[in-house]
């Protein structure tokens, strides 16, 4: 039996538009209760609609601070950067202040764009020895059921202990930065947004198939958990 919150939309715009409002609300009251909100966000063709609405959207950023669940190891203005398109559609249009923005500088060597991710989330979680919680994390799904950086087999998706971590994505030929499963499981929120037909077999793996996140990554803090919320398409959930 699963648990999972699932709202379903007919068309990824919708579930795109349905997700970005969930996340404004859900910051206004963060804010409203402790003053400032942490939240991860992620990349992907999926996004643009959330970020283009969350952009557009008249709303007091000035006491959130944004960061992101992985990128790809490449200059920030490279196309296949996470922090490029969040910044075009979101960050820019939003004003949001730069002393807010917790990029991964994916233009180092991999190893010390982890590093110094690290040290910023610990100087600004004020801790080097807890996992950071996030208010929200935002992530996606791919159509082989990964999520963040955690590729299906990855030995990192065992590690709870640590935050931040470089990974080698073999079929892709890519090094990235990733956040750790202990970090997506010490979310105080976690939303999903996965939209498109081609996701249809890996959602139906992730909520309804056996609970194995060697082999369903995006298991992690996202099945039978109640603080998960899921924003799906009518695409992706024809297998459910």
């Amino acid at each position: 039996m699963t648990h999972e919150a699932l709202e379903i939309a007919e068309s990824p715009e919708a579930a795109a538009n349905a997700c970005a409002a969930w996340i404004l609300e859900e910051v206004r009251n963060v804010v409203s209760g402790a003053g400032r909100a942490r939240i991860a966000i992620s990349g992907g063709a999926t996004p643009n609609a959330m970020f283009d609405t969350l952009g557009r959207t008249p709303f007091d950023w000035s006491n959130v601070h944004i960061f992101w669940v992985d990128e790809r190891c490449v200059p920030p203005a490279d196309p296949r950067s996470n922090f490029k398109a969040a910044r075009e559609r979101f960050l820019q249009p939003a004003s949001i202040p730069a002393a807010n923005i917790h990029r991964i500088q994916g233009e180092l060597p991999p190893a010390e764009g982890a590093a110094r991710y690290l040290e910023d989330i610990e100087a600004h979680f004020e801790s080097s020895t807890d996992l950071p919680e996030f208010d929200i994390v935002h992530r996606g799904m791919g159509p082989d059921a990964h999520t963040a950086s955690l590729f299906p087999g990855e030995p990192l998706i065992n590690d709870r202990e640590n935050a931040v971590a470089a990974v080698y994505v073999k079929k892709l030929d890519m090094h990235r930065v990733t956040l750790l499963p202990g970090v997506l499981l010490a979310a105080k929120k976690t939303v999903m947004l996965v939209a498109g037909d081609d996701k249809a077999e890996a959602l139906r793996n992730v909520l309804r198939g056996p609970e194995d996140p060697l082999r369903f990554p995006c298991q992690l803090a996202a099945r039978n958990s109640p603080r998960a919320l899921w924003f799906i398409d009518r695409a992706a959930s024809a297998r459910l």
